[in-house]
This record gives C-alpha cells, sequence and structure tokens, in this order.
C-alpha cells in the first residue's frame, strides 16, 4: 500500500508560479510511474503531466500545460514535483498525484488527496 500526501498548493497571481510536491510512503518508489490530474470545478478529472521510472524518467504533458508545467522525481525523497509557471486563471483546480507500478497506464494504483490551486486573474 502506497500512501501519497501532496501540498504546495495556494492562491497565485496569474502570471505567478507554484511548486507542488507528493510526497510517498509504503511501496518502492522507484519503480512507479508518478503524474498528476487535475479537477476544476463542475469538471471531470483532467491530465496534467507523468513520469516514468525507467527509459531515463522520461515525461509527458498535456497541450494546456507543455511548456509551462515541470514534473520531476527525487527517488531518495520518494518525491515527484510539479514546477508550475505562468499560471492562468483556467489552471485553477485541484491537483492530484497519481502512482502506478510499473508503466504509466489509464487506470493508476494509488491517488493522493489533492492540494487547492487557485489563480486570480
Amino acid at each position: 500500500q502506497m500512501l501519497l500526501a501532496e501540498s504546495g498548493g495556494g492562491l497565485v497571481q496569474s502570471g505567478g508560479s507554484l511548486n507542488l510536491s507528493c510526497v510517498t510512503s509504503g511501496g518502492t518508489f522507484e519503480f512507479y510511474a508518478m503524474g498528476w490530474y487535475r479537477q476544476a470545478p463542475g469538471k471531470g478529472r483532467e491530465y496534467v503531466a507523468h513520469i516514468t521510472w525507467q527509459d531515463g524518467r522520461s515525461t509527458q504533458y498535456s497541450d494546456a500545460v507543455k511548456g509551462r508545467f515541470t514534473i520531476t522525481r527525487d527517488n531518495a525523497k520518494k518525491a515527484v514535483y510539479l514546477q508550475m509557471n505562468n499560471l492562468k486563471p483556467e489552471d485553477t483546480a485541484m491537483y492530484y498525484c497519481a502512482a502506478d507500478r510499473g508503466s504509466w497506464s489509464g487506470e493508476h494504483d494509488y491517488w493522493g488527496q489533492g492540494t487547492q490551486v487557485t489563480v486570480s486573474a
């Protein structure tokens, strides 16, 4: 059983930055693909980005955040991060961390409880 705890959300003005963290416990973090989703009020959960544990830790991003967000991981700290720059009001959402043992897939093994990001115009 892996537990995921997100932090780092908050209120920021448009154009600002935030760095989200997802610290894990349990499981062998170094063999998990890790990623981020978000859910805005009244909308479905939206994929943001993920990072693999193999293949040189390749990363992928949604078109909505590509070029503004960066996902990284620190196996020693068992954590994954999401650096968010040039934030826009449409980035306002609850951000969730997800973990997949092995390859990143459409269904995920573990989820965190989320951290709220609010971007004011």
